[in-house]
């Protein structure tokens, strides 16, 4: 007589012997008919495969190691709505214990038992709504002053992330950008003082810029806004875009003043999914004090026999975040956050000296910020050069690595940087390989004997703009 698991083995398919396996996969309709979770599993699975390893992905900022427990909290909550504060109220209140120690983290100075702050998606999300509350706090100034409220601006430097684009566009908010130079690599605060007026909702200087890995000065920033404001009367706060400083200057560089100790720093905002070192996704953002977040962004309903206050772009989302996140805070402690980004600085300095001293590049700054930088090709090297810095990602890739390169933001556009993000879960040892491989590489693209695709490009490109650069 056949056991229970004879039966169950004898109706497991055999995975790569059926018929789903030598047939494409779906791409437009949902299939008719059921294929067995193993063969779906596999299906997907495969599909995933062949890209880049996410610990070799030196790209992205984006978490891409956790520790088991961690994950394995993260897989057992992964079916918990957040706003099911009913169903599910100590969620609630550990979100609230996480913004207690994110503001805290940032010197609030709010005495309320629970701090004035919010859960997102993302840094994305954060970034909204630390814009909205800005610009619905000049609204209501404007209103009390019976004066326009038709030509609100916002000013940032033109390293900003797409978000704030989008938050401009949505929002109908005119969108100041104070261009980056050579001369000026991080916010020219007096170019940037000179483009506010009274239409001005806030400036955005960036904790971690995406595009170089820098910090805006935001101690010189509030000083300069504090003398203009005195002048004109205007009353122009300050959003620090904290995506990924957010979690790196109090651990790194605790004495530095940028946050919630300057005056007019009113909200910040980070990502708990970057430096926060939680898989995506998870943003959160914080006001100094409760008067700062207008009442017309929480709204309220009766959800599941329960009156909800709710302040996010969104209304459900996953829980299992915000639960790692407070794993993270009580496993970790400050303790643990400071070693693994020292950890991080230290393995990112070790890569900047490297590539800085190799012949053919140059680092964009000199010290880094946050653990990641960017370089450049040397303008000599370049010119001869049959190859760009894009074969050079395309070399780096066959290799697994996902090292990218792009054009610099406007103004600076004919440059062409490439960029290593190091988080948790690089070693010395993939320093070293990732070293070496950039080495290998190069000295394969000096071998060309003719322009790439991407140098012919370039040359025409130069050409067009009356550059003389021949090969």
């Amino acid at each position: 007589m056949n056991t229970e698991k004879q039966l169950k083995e004898a109706a497991e398919p055999d995975i790569f012997g059926s018929e789903q396996m030598r047939k494409p996969a779906p791409d437009k309709f949902i299939p008719e008919h059921k294929t067995p979770a193993s063969i779906a599993y596999q299906m997907v699975k495969d599909e995933t495969f062949p890209q880049t390893q996410p610990r070799l992905n030196l790209a992205t900022f984006v978490t891409t190691y956790m520790d088991d427990y961690g994950t394995r909290l993260m897989n057992e909550s992964v079916g918990i709505n957040y706003i099911d504060e009913t169903e599910y109220p100590r969620v609630a209140v550990m979100c609230g214990r996480c913004i207690n120690m994110v503001a805290n983290m940032w010197h609030s100075p709010e005495e309320a038992d629970w701090k004035t702050g919010a859960v997102g998606i993302g840094s994305s999300e954060a970034c909204m709504l630390g814009g909205v509350a800005a610009w619905l706090r000049w609204r209501e100034r404007r209103k009390a002053q019976g004066k326009p409220l038709d030509k609100p601006n916002l000013v940032m430097s033109t390293a900003y992330q797409v978000v704030w684009e989008k938050f401009c566009q949505l929002w109908q908010i005119e969108m100041r950008t104070v261009p980056l130079t050579l001369e000026h690599p991080t916010l020219d605060i007096e170019k940037a003082i000179g483009m506010c007026d009274e239409n001005t909702i806030c400036i955005v200087p960036i904790a971690g810029v995406t595009w170089t890995g820098m910090n805006d000065d935001i101690q010189a920033l509030d000083a300069a806004l504090e003398e203009f404001n005195a002048k004109t009367g205007y009353d122009i706060p300050i959003h620090v875009d904290a995506a990924s400083g957010g979690f790196i200057l109090p651990f790194l560089n605790p004495d530095k003043v940028w946050d919630f100790r300057l005056k007019w720093v009113l909200s910040i905002s980070t990502s708990g999914h970057k430096y926060g070192l939680v898989y995506p996704g998870l943003g959160w953002v914080v006001w100094k004090d409760r008067k700062y977040l207008p009442g017309d962004m929480s709204f309220s309903v009766n959800y599941l026999g329960a009156n909800i206050s709710q302040v996010g772009l969104n209304f459900s989302r996953p829980a299992a975040q915000i639960l790692a996140q407070y794993y993270n805070f009580i496993h970790l402690g400050m303790e643990g956050y400071r070693e693994i980004h020292s950890n991080s600085m230290e393995i990112a300095r070790y890569c900047h000296d490297a590539i800085g001293k190799m012949p053919c590049f140059e680092n964009y700054s000199k010290d880094l910020d946050n653990p990641l930088f960017i370089w450049y090709m040397k303008p000599e090297y370049d010119k001869k050069a049959n190859w760009t810095l894009f074969d050079l990602q395309d070399k780096l890739m066959q290799s697994g690595w996902m090292v990218p390169a792009y054009t610099m933001p406007k103004n600076i556009e004919d440059m062409t940087v490439m960029r290593v993000v190091v988080r948790q879960g690089m070693s010395r040892d993939m320093a070293d390989m990732l070293i070496e491989d950039i080495r290998n590489a190069v000295a394969e693209l000096d071998k060309l004997e003719y322009p790439t695709p991407t140098r012919q490009a370039a040359l025409k490109a130069e050409k067009q703009k009356g550059k003389v650069y021949t090969h």
